[in-house]
Formats: C-alpha cells, sequence, structure tokens
C-alpha cells in the first residue's frame, strides 16, 4: 500500500427502504490501496450499502455522510457520483437489448471521461482488458447481458470496471453463480483493478473469492451495522463457524440471542 489518504468514508449511516430501516449506523474507511471485504448473512444490509453508496433513489438516507475523496457525495446524483470516480458491479447485471457490448462500452468510457475516444484508441485499449479477461472478439457484436451466461454477465462488468478505472470499485456478490474457471478469470482482473491509487469494496458471502482476491480488511455485516473487523484471517474464521458465533460474541452475558 503506498499513502494513506482516505478514498472512502462513511459515517453513522442510517438508511431505510420504504418503511423499515435497514442500516443503522455504517461506519467504514478505505484508504488509498486497500481492498476490504464486507460479509454477512442474507438480509444483514450488505447490497443496501452498495445501493446507498451508488445513489439508488429507492434507498432513503435518514442520517450520516458519505465521503468520496473528502467530498460529501449524499446530494448527487447517479451520474455525478460515477463521474468522481464511484462504481457498482451488480449481482444482477440486466440485459440491454438491441445495445451492442462495444456502443454500450465506449459510451460508458465517454461519459466518465466527459470526452469521445478516438476508435482507433479505445480499441486498443479495450482488446488488452479483453485479453487479460479471456473475452472472444465476437463478445464485442452481441447484445448486452442478452443471453449471458453467469459467468459472462461478470466478465462484462469487470471488462467494463477496467476500461472506467474508477477511484472506489464497489462489486456486489460478483462471485455469485460462479463456476471454479470464471471465478478465477473474474479473480484476476479485480487484482489487475486494484491499484495504490484507489480503493475495492467487495460484498460476498462466501469467502472462496477471498482465496484469489486477498483482503487487508474483512467486515461482517449483522442487522444493518458492521458489528466485527479484521484481516484476511477473519474470512477464513467464518467459513469454518458460520456467522452464528459473532452474534453468540455480541449478545450480553447470560443471554440468549
Amino acid at each position: 500500500m503506498s499513502s494513506k489518504e482516505p478514498i472512502l468514508v462513511v459515517e453513522d449511516l442510517h438508511v431505510r427502504v420504504e418503511d423499515k430501516e435497514i442500516l443503522k449506523g455504517v461506519n467504514l474507511t478505505i484508504n488509498a490501496g486497500e481492498i476490504h471485504a464486507i460479509m454477512g448473512r442474507n438480509g444483514s444490509g450488505k447490497s443496501t450499502l452498495s445501493y446507498a453508496l451508488m445513489g439508488h433513489p429507492r434507498y432513503q438516507i435518514t442520517a450520516g455522510k458519505v465521503l468520496l475523496k473528502g467530498k460529501d457525495i449524499l446530494e448527487l446524483p447517479t451520474n455525478e457520483r460515477a463521474k468522481m470516480g464511484l462504481a457498482l458491479a451488480f449481482q444482477y447485471p440486466v440485459s440491454i437489448p438491441g445495445v451492442s457490448v462495444s456502443n454500450f462500452l465506449r459510451a460508458s468510457v465517454k461519459a466518465i471521461r466527459g470526452k469521445e475516444v478516438p476508435v482507433k484508441e479505445f480499441r486498443q485499449e479495450l482488446k488488452v482488458h479483453m485479453k487479460e479477461l479471456g473475452v472472444k472478439d465476437e463478445f464485442l457484436s452481441r447484445y448486452v447481458n442478452e443471453g449471458f451466461s453467469g459467468g459472462e454477465k461478470k466478465r462484462l462488468e469487470i471488462l467494463q470496471l477496467s476500461l472506467l478505472k474508477p477511484v472506489l470499485a464497489v462489486l456486489d456478490e460478483t462471485d455469485s453463480g460462479l463456476d471454479i474457471d470464471a471465478l478465477k478469470t473474474v479473480a484476476a482482473g479485480v487484482n489487475a483493478l486494484a491499484t495504490a491509487d484507489n480503493g475495492i469494496l467487495l460484498i460476498t458471502h462466501y469467502q472462496r473469492l477471498l482465496d484469489y482476491v486477498e483482503p487487508h480488511f474483512v467486515h461482517v455485516f449483522e442487522d444493518g451495522r458492521i458489528v466485527k473487523s479484521g484481516g484476511s484471517e477473519l474470512a477464513k474464521e467464518l467459513e469454518e463457524r458460520g456467522y452464528e458465533w459473532v452474534t453468540q460474541e455480541l449478545a450480553p452475558v447470560g443471554v440468549t440471542p
């Protein structure tokens, strides 16, 4: 790791969806050069954090602040957050019939960089990243995610991130539904994304992705907040013992959770 410049600072974040509070005071700091992993059971609030960071209108911020490179982003629309360098890879990427992968990627790059990228320059850059991810040329003429396998969808997500070069990449259960070969390829892409100047936040249920992408910090989500943090060894302990021991550890003496 290089400097300790904060990329992301989340302070006491509370988020509601309709009439239910999901996040109940999340605190998280990601510095430049760091990979953080968030693990937890279904319904603990992991994906809610990713959508709230990105500005999904369904997720209402009721308290707290989120700073991206020192700037509060909670009043910014999603596209402005993206231009600042925040990117989210979805657990379930949607299909876009009629839009080719090539046109989609070029439009994404133009939107983030704020200028047209010459075709030759874009193609050269794209080919480098496609080779790294094992993506074939015919992939570019297909419609975005239409008829894609789970592995192909995730490769496209990583390919897009590779081109956008975000300051903070949030990957929401990118390992979901991947076979072991696709998992290794996607993990290699994630590792290639990590630099001394950006941050990565991995959200996952399982430790298996972390066999190939080693995080500097692992955080356990429970009931809408981070309840335990540690190094990469914490993920291995969760894999062996499950999440129940964390709940028991938090319970007052003499009280059964």
